[in-house]
């Protein structure tokens, strides 16, 4: 695939076209309300309580919704339809994943920021009262993923940034890593992240972490810091970045030193516990959430799409 100063030829074209559209609709705002929606993958209770509880304060500041999913239909078109039940037209889209390209199209064409989406399926007399369409191709990972255009007269705006880019995330990482580090001269420091399955994004989500990291390696003395992707949902690309994961590990074992590990997700620790099963590490399983680096960054988003 042709890549564009570090983005796919894809994505690239995407943002033209979105940047012309939002430039078309920033004309047309005129006394509109603003409203948020703030897009984030979700999991367990745990999970979902912990970007509500972080998304609170913003709510108070601004009309917002949370829609859960990875740019699911159902649960985009439910978050628009509350906001403007209360009068919202304009509506930013904030997608609070770890990459800024993750569903980065697919939420374009379900917005109708770009042509892709097909219209919305009538409801299935069967599902008694559910809307869409919940076969097999509208699951993931048991996730829904419904896929068809919202009924909305709002004029969105989306984000285009994603918490590996962010640079308020030195300051997470920072923070996670040294309430665990003792003594930094004698620890290896483990950044994990999910990771996609095309080689040349996972370079990018590797860059870009890197970049994250760049303070631990300045500002402190540690003997290691890496930066790793598992690449959870691709066996054909796991099992070899896992064996990366579990040697860095063993190493620090092997030498006597500490090793630290650091979730680079949104909440949680993941399956990594299971990845490192009889390893010795001491590890933070919260994720990037909960952080108010995290909230000033969501914050940083909306202005950008006000």
């Amino acid at each position: 695939m042709t890549i564009i100063r570090g983005i796919s030829l894809a994505t690239w074209c995407f943002l033209m076209q979105a940047t012309a559209l939002h430039a078309q609709n920033v004309s047309q705002v005129g006394e509109g309300k603003f409203g948020v929606v703030v897009m984030a993958h979700g999991g367990p209770q745990a999970w979902n309580e912990g970007v509500t509880d972080m998304l609170r304060p913003l709510s108070r500041q601004y009309d917002l919704e949370i829609a859960f999913g990875m740019a699911d239909a159902y649960s985009l078109q439910e978050a628009i339809s509350k906001l403007e039940s209360r009068g919202v037209t304009d509506i930013g889209v904030v997608r609070l994943f770890i990459s800024g390209e993750s569903w980065l199209e697919r939420t374009g064409q379900i917005l109708g920021l770009q042509e892709g989406a097909p219209e919305r399926p009538e409801p299935d007399p069967q599902m008694h009262g559910e809307h869409g369409n919940h076969d097999t191709e509208a699951q993931h990972m048991g996730h829904r993923m419904e896929f068809w255009r919202v009924d909305s007269d709002a004029r969105f705006r989306l984000s285009q940034e994603g918490l590996s880019e962010a640079p308020e995330m030195d300051k997470v990482l920072v923070d996670r890593v040294m309430a665990l580090s003792s003594n930094p001269e004698n620890e290896d420091v483990l950044i994990l992240a999910h990771g996609p399955g095309d080689d040349a994004e996972n370079e990018r989500w590797l860059q870009y972490i890197n970049e994250r990291a760049a303070g631990l390696r300045s500002g402190y003395n540690f003997n290691a810091v890496k930066v790793a992707t598992l690449r959870e949902d691709w066996p054909e690309k796991r099992d070899a970045a896992q064996q990366i994961v579990r040697d860095y590990v063993g190493s620090a074992n092997a030498a006597g030193r500490k090793a630290l590990v650091i979730p680079y997700r949104v909440h949680g620790f993941g399956p990594y516990a299971d990845v490192l099963a009889g390893l010795d590490y001491v590890a933070d399983e919260t994720g990037l959430v909960p952080h108010p680096a995290v909230a000033d960054w969501i914050a940083r988003q909306i202005r950008t799409l006000e």
